[in-house]
């Protein structure tokens, strides 16, 4: 008799991206409320030694991902809350599934940062030791589109989970994580800013920003909380989002060195950023939940660069050597020589960059430089990953997908480049 199979559902959203496994864990169990897992069992009967619990909000996405990770590695048990409306969105967490080493350390909940109610139950199920919010609608242009959503994810979001914690008697046992942002210092005070550099946020993103930091801070002070922000400067990666200018950037380029896309179109490229791996940034929001007394830290790498350079670094890691001609809305990079086998459909004298207006923000920060001394002289923190070496890195696995990509185009599949929901 042949052995019992198990059936499996497949859905794919692209034919040239993996199949998307709909399975059992995927989607978390439901837990008593009378005994928490974990907590109270017979320890000889647990699969696994557990040393923490965590919750992260915002686990699909770039920061999220990483820090899934690097807490596996650490003995945790790792608990991810994701929004209904991300069920295909999860390639940068699917390899955790998938290797068997976790042993059903790693779960995902549905849940939104809008529902006080799913917020409290999955809070109440889990009872997690450490909390990160990484959770948010993240996309400064997108927040001039939607700032009502935005104020309600980003501020009132933050607020919901805070008073959950509180409400259910959580606020001496678990430790809450708050992921700010450097768009707080907007029309910037003073170069390089601080902790103590006064805000002027310049988005309805980092409106509400400001207040999911200064919430922390009040349930800290009011409640006795382990509550801390982690003012956070640009830090990206290959998971970074396709509409963020980095990834636009390092995709753009490859997908024009493989004849995918004809020109690049971007907004000022004068912007002055500081710009870190997520990586080192995810290792420092862990560290600042495992001190004695909560403090807020700005987590930057105290290194500044323009936009521009960053579209130079990514041309040069394709073998373009590019050069700006024109100024203002009428700038364009033109490619000066090709080099390598890197960009095989390129040409000497080809625009591959031109400014399009519609990129340029309603009010624009301009600059933005972190000084991380409290880091580095409190928690031994300092960034491993330069920036030149992190843009090195996300070209790679962005020529790596549009050589891909061309691959099958030639072979009479004209499919989509994204495959990003």
């Amino acid at each position: 008799m042949r052995a019992p199979t198990t059936t499996r559902w497949t859905v794919r959203l692209f034919p040239c991206r993996r199949p998307y496994r709909l399975d059992r864990r995927h989607i978390s169990r439901p837990v008593s409320h009378r005994q928490p897992p974990g907590r109270g069992h017979d320890t000889d009967k647990e699969p696994y030694e557990v040393t923490k619990r965590a919750l992260i909000t915002g686990v699909t996405g770039q920061d999220g991902s990483y820090l899934a990770e690097f807490l596996l590695e650490k003995g945790y048990e790792v608990h991810g809350l994701k929004r209904r409306a991300s069920l295909f969105n999860t390639q940068r967490v699917d390899h955790i599934y998938e290797d068997p080493h976790e042993n059903g350390r790693f779960r995902l909940h549905y849940g939104d940062l809008t529902d006080t109610s799913n917020l409290t139950r999955i809070l109440s199920e889990i009872r997690p030791d450490e909390v990160y919010n990484l959770g948010a609608q993240s996309h400064v242009a997108v927040s001039f589109e939607a700032p009502e959503y935005t104020a309600d994810v980003d501020a009132v979001g933050t607020l919901r989970l805070l008073e959950a914690i509180r409400f259910l008697g959580m606020e001496k046992t678990t430790r809450f994580y708050q992921a700010s942002t450097s768009e707080l210092y907007g029309l910037v005070q003073e170069t390089p800013q601080t902790e103590r550099t006064p805000f002027h946020p310049r988005s309805p993103y980092a409106v509400a920003k400001m207040y999911a930091y200064w919430i922390t801070v009040n349930y800290r002070e009011a409640y006795g909380m382990y509550a801390c922000n982690g003012i956070l400067f640009n830090h990206e990666s290959p998971r970074r989002g396709e509409t963020f200018v980095t990834r636009k950037i390092t995709r753009g380029l490859s997908n024009i060195a493989m004849g995918l896309e004809k020109c690049l179109y971007m907004g000022n490229i004068d912007s002055l950023r500081d710009w870190g791996h997520a990586k080192d940034y995810v290792r420092m929001q862990w560290m600042m939940l495992q001190q004695d007394e909560p403090e807020d830290y700005v987590i930057a790498t105290g290194v500044q660069y323009s936009v521009r350079e960053f579209i130079t670094w990514a041309a040069h890691d394709l073998g373009m050597t590019l050069k700006f001609m024109g100024s203002g809305v009428e700038e364009v990079a033109v490619v000066d020589r090709v080099e390598g086998k890197h960009a095989p459909m390129v040409k000497e004298g080809q625009v591959v960059m031109r400014i399009d207006p519609r990129y340029f923000r309603p009010a624009e920060v301009e600059t933005l430089l972190g000084n991380p001394a409290k880091a580095k002289q409190k928690l031994g923190w300092v960034p491993e990953i330069t920036a030149r070496e992190m843009c090195r890195e996300m070209v790679a696995a962005d020529h790596l997908s549009a050589r891909r990509q061309a691959l099958l185009k030639t072979h009479g599949l004209d499919l989509p480049i994204s495959v990003e929901n």
